[in-house]
Parts: structure tokens; C-alpha cells; sequence
């Protein structure tokens, strides 16, 4: 499985370790990815998403994923949640 957030896009950095003798081996930051189920009001089911934890925070501050899909900018969102986006969108209609 991939490491990316599936609403936000976050995803692995890479870095490196420095030891106390500054010798400097690499090393990969991964984001904090939980899966859950998010439900949508708009498309009436439940939606299995592997997101980090920042974004889980972000949908509750949004009042939810509709809200949180409908409030952010394109520019912002991975590609499956533009997807997304736009099927809340069509369904709000």
C-alpha cells in the first residue's frame, strides 16, 4: 500500500539520521495514515479512507466529510478525494 493521505495527499519525506559521531544515514518520514470510515450524507453510505490524522482532525472541524469536500480548494485535494468531491457535489444538486 501506498503511504499518502487520500483527502490531503500527504506523503512520505525523506531525511536522514544524525548520530552523536554525525555520521548521516537515511531515513524516511512517514505521515501517521489510519483507515476509517467516514460517512457521507450527501451519497447516504459509509467510506473506507486511509487518511492521516491531521486530516481526520480537519473533517471534524469541517462538520464532516461533505463539509470538509465541499470547503476546500481542488488545488489542496489528492485525486481520489477531487473524485470524490465531485460526486458529493452531484449528488447535492
Amino acid at each position: 500500500m501506498s503511504k499518502h493521505c487520500e483527502l490531503t495527499g500527504k506523503h512520505s519525506k525523506a531525511g536522514r539520521n544524525v548520530a552523536h559521531s554525525n555520521t548521516r544515514t537515511p531515513r524516511r518520514f512517514d505521515p501517521n495514515l489510519q483507515v476509517v470510515h467516514l460517512r457521507s450524507d450527501a451519497l447516504k453510505r459509509d467510506i473506507a479512507l486511509r487518511v492521516s490524522t491531521r486530516a481526520i482532525r480537519t473533517v471534524q472541524k469541517h462538520g464532516g466529510l461533505d463539509g470538509f469536500l465541499v470547503h476546500m480548494d481542488e488545488r489542496k485535494l489528492a485525486p481520489e478525494a477531487i473524485k470524490l468531491k465531485r460526486k458529493v457535489h452531484k449528488a447535492l444538486r
